[in-house]
């Protein structure tokens, strides 16, 4: 079995009672998902710059980092072609951070197509990742881990 092992830095950037998503169209041709802006980490990568990178690729907004909130890691085993499977192992890191410039803009040619705020009542009702809500469990709870875990895991 082939093992693939993923870091990855996200942020939780809430301002007026609004956070800041960026929306991932579905790979499948699904309805696309809202997502915490950030993403993977490239070899040799800080997971702190990853997040000031990736924030701004995906929302145009440059971002500073006013804590680490937590880590998230799960495991999944992907079946592939052939009979092999892949073990993979996501590390994801989650940043609080608050806007310090930039503009708001949407990605081109990325990983995702759209940025946008929505009131922090209106997420539940959104089509999201599980992502976005360990993110804003982490960031109500301020858990001393520095861990979460959803009811359904």
């Amino acid at each position: 079995m082939r093992r693939r092992l993923r870091v990855a830095a996200y942020a939780i950037c809430v301002r007026d009672g609004q956070l800041l998503l960026s929306r991932s169209p579905a790979l499948d041709g699904g309805p696309p998902e809202w997502v915490l802006p950030g993403g993977g980490m490239e070899h040799g990568e800080d997971p702190h710059d990853t997040v000031l990178r990736e924030v701004e690729e995906e929302t145009g907004y440059r971002i500073e980092v006013t804590g680490l909130l937590g880590v998230n890691s799960r495991r999944h085993t992907f079946p592939r072609r052939f009979g092999h499977a892949v073990d993979h192992h996501a590390v994801q890191l989650v940043y609080e951070a608050r806007v310090t410039g930039g503009e708001l803009r949407y990605e081109i040619g990325g990983s995702t197509d759209m940025a946008a705020w929505h009131e922090l009542d209106a997420v539940p009702a959104l089509n999201r990742v599980r992502m976005v809500d360990i993110g804003l469990r982490l960031w109500r709870e301020r858990p001393a881990s520095g861990r979460v875990a959803l009811v359904d895991e």
